[in-house]
């Protein structure tokens, strides 16, 4: 049945994505952006034939002001929003007050809303770091914070818990879980990329010399969309307080980079074959703010399960390898990569 969906952070990847599907299946969406002045003609142009179907709201996460006409009328919340900086920030307070905050905001304005369905776009940074002896996880692990982990992971798990804690006491009623992706690819709509799409587009065209001694989980970002709209139509007690991984494969960079060379070797001339020693990455790491990000990653498998999302959901992730492939036709085809 068709229904009025809140979709937070509509301009971003995974929440542009989102709205994709929610429309194609029928659905109407109200959406949030930090400004609506330089974001609507953006958003209409993605989706000309949209009308009225599609409407689009002015909130801040660190403010009330929006969020109750955003929230109006609607059934269901994918809250997609939230800070993901490609450098680290000096102060973690940077990106977790606003993911925390932002995350209850949505909560408390979705509940006085009569919203009945909640969908928390979390990550596997809540998964699967502070355990340093431990390669593989799934839904039931927890980042541990008191080991010390890099801000963006602790905002995440700060604000998936906080999410969980404010439900149980305030909204147990309330019809809630979490979708929690890692490293999000696949085709890209312009030329404003995540963090992760920035991987790929740097592996191609020549920006990486030489291959870090590190890998990611990958995933689709089509798959992800998909888990929330399956989420937002499924069953309540199908996703009922769920915690669901999105991730299909871990990968080496390495390895990423074969898979390119294989699938489109008309596209990876620049594409590195050597390897760079784990000595250079941390040499640099103090200069170049991506090598300080992945110095710590050196050499350690963090392998997220997905199989509990596919058996609750039930569907399949597209391969790693289709995904790592379409990324890259997609950078060409929009020439954000000029090879």
């Amino acid at each position: 049945m068709a229904m009025r969906v809140l979709v937070t952070g509509g301009t971003g990847y995974i929440g542009g994505e989102v709205i994709d599907q929610l429309l194609e299946r029928g659905h109407s969406v109200n959406t949030t952006v930090r400004n609506k002045a330089k974001s609507e003609a953006r958003l209409r142009a993605r989706w000309p034939d949209a009308g009225e179907r599609l409407t689009v709201y002015q909130a801040d996460l660190m403010d009330d002001a929006g969020w109750a006409e955003a929230n109006a009328g609607c059934a269901a919340v994918a809250h997609v929003a939230s800070p993901f900086p490609l450098g680290v920030p000096k102060n973690a307070d940077e990106l977790v007050i606003p993911a925390r905050e932002g995350t209850l905001r949505a909560l408390r304005f979705a509940q006085e809303a009569g919203i009945v369905r909640f969908v928390q776009t979390s990550s596997a940074a809540a998964i699967a770091y502070g355990q340093p002896d431990k390669t593989h996880f799934d839904y039931t692990d927890w980042t541990d914070l008191t080991a010390g982990v890099p801000p963006y992971i602790e905002s995440k798990t700060v604000a998936e818990r906080a999410a969980r804690d404010w439900v149980a006491v305030n909204a147990p009623e309330l019809e809630f879980c979490s979708i929690n992706p890692v490293a999000v690819f696949g085709p890209v709509h312009d030329d404003d990329l995540s963090t992760s799409v920035e991987i790929v587009k740097k592996l191609i065209d020549g920006s990486i010399p030489l291959l870090p001694n590190m890998g990611i989980c990958v995933t689709d970002v089509r798959d992800v969309a998909k888990m929330h709209v399956l989420a937002i139509e499924g069953p309540a007690a199908k996703v009922r307080g769920q915690r669901l991984p999105a991730s299909e494969k871990f990968l080496w960079i390495s390895e990423m980079a074969d898979v390119a060379r294989q699938r489109v070797p008309e596209y990876t001339t620049k594409v590195p074959k050597r390897k760079m020693p784990d000595f250079l990455v941390r040499l640099i790491a103090p200069f170049v703010p991506e090598m300080k990000q992945i110095k710590d990653e050196l050499g350690h498998v963090r392998d997220v399960s997905g199989k509990h999302s596919e058996e609750v959901l039930g569907f399949t992730f597209i391969p790693a390898e289709q995904t790592i492939e379409d990324t890259i036709r997609s950078l060409v085809a929009r020439r954000i990569v000029n090879l």
